[in-house]
């Protein structure tokens, strides 16, 4: 959807790309809005904070899970401590699989 509002040829690759073309692919992802790129194509929609919809970029959503999982154990919230105690969060089932981390063994008897 970027190569075609930048009117970019779909068949050329990256590195044969103008760098006039690698900016306006650059301007475009990081305003989509301003090419009518709809809200539902965005990766923060509806930001907690802001209340507004926005495309993150590089560090930037990093940036957020951090902030957005630390704002959901601060407040207690279901999901922050599923983040915190390390278990599923999306309401997977955990009885058989998911035992990696932990070492559950048979300790041996020692004979005097």
């Amino acid at each position: 959807m970027v190569c075609k509002k930048a009117d970019v040829n779909l068949d050329r690759r990256a590195g044969e790309m103008s760098n006039e073309e690698l900016e306006r692919i650059v301007n475009i992802i990081q305003n989509p809005l301003d090419y009518k790129i709809p809200k539902w194509f965005l990766n923060r929609q509806k930001d907690i904070v802001t209340g507004k919809y926005s495309h993150l970029v590089g560090n930037g959503v990093d940036n957020a899970l951090r902030e957005d999982l630390e704002r959901m154990k601060k407040m207690r919230l279901h999901r922050g401590l599923r983040h915190a105690f390390g278990h599923t969060v999306r309401g997977q089932h955990t009885k058989t699989t998911g035992r990696h981390g932990r070492t559950v063994g048979v300790s041996k008897k020692k004979n005097p």
